[in-house]
């Protein structure tokens, strides 16, 4: 079945994300650089589900011609980001329930393994000196109530504990399933006392690595990984017009 989008189409959050698109690189494929500024915007929710976006209108804000902008549209609609209706346009696809219960699951299947080996193994030196700066970093955000910073934050924490094991592999397998998860993250993010609970969990799990408690490790990144879960029918409840009713209906 194919998913539809919601029917708002808020011009505001288009005119936001044009003001803070920058020159292209010519130096590298137009195409690419679009592509990740739209798709950043996407993931970030400035582009929000059922946005209406148009191959002109980004070509405009890029400036370049509708060639490269439909190249990365085409990629954008592969990563399932984007949609095209004939007759109606192209929208930011709505959050699929499916899609983010099978990411959380392969990211709770993928960071139990990593937390595992980690207290078997043990840390090397510069990769605890790298978690604790980033932890630091964390604080930092968490106060200064910058969200967007303690989202890339928050990303590397997760990554540097996968690249403390040595297996740059399963680095890019978790980013893969982490960016299915990111829309519902900025959501989540913007509650109230988020950022402050997710600091806390990191703090938790990182203490547990430290001390090589397999257990105690295992069950604070599985308290943590299922936390965007726990919120998913109040973050529906108040944005319904984000996620696919038809798959959501009987879970409300």
């Amino acid at each position: 079945m194919k998913r539809d989008v919601a029917l708002e189409t808020p011009t505001g959050s288009l005119r936001s994300f044009g003001s803070n698109v920058v020159g292209l690189d010519y130096g590298r494929p137009a195409d690419e650089q679009i592509s990740a500024t739209v798709k950043a915007a996407i993931l970030s929710m400035q582009l929000p589900p059922g946005q209406l976006i148009s191959e002109k209108e980004i070509g405009r804000l890029f400036g370049v011609s509708r060639t490269p902008v439909r190249a990365a549209f085409a990629q954008l609609r592969e990563e399932g980001l984007l949609v095209t209706w004939p007759s109606r346009g192209t929208f930011v696809t709505n959050l699929s329930l499916k899609e983010i219960r099978s990411a959380q699951f392969l990211r709770e299947a993928i960071e139990t393994t990593v937390v595992k080996h980690l207290c078997s193994e043990g840390l090397l030196e510069q990769h605890q000196a790298a978690l604790e700066q980033n932890m630091a970093d964390q604080k930092s955000s968490a106060e200064g109530g910058d969200h967007a910073c303690f989202h890339l934050l928050d990303d590397q924490f997760h990554s540097l504990l996968v690249q403390a094991t040595g297996f740059a592999r399963v680095d890019a397998a978790l980013g893969r399933e982490k960016a299915v998860l990111d829309r519902l993250r900025s959501l989540e993010l913007a509650t109230e006392g988020a950022m402050e609970r997710l600091r806390c969990d990191h703090a938790t799990i990182l203490t547990a690595v430290t001390a090589g408690d397999a257990a105690a490790a295992v069950e604070a990144l599985q308290a943590h990984a299922r936390l965007a879960l726990g919120t998913l029918s109040g973050l529906i409840e108040k944005h319904r017009g984000y996620f696919d009713l038809d798959e959501t209906s009987e879970d409300i």
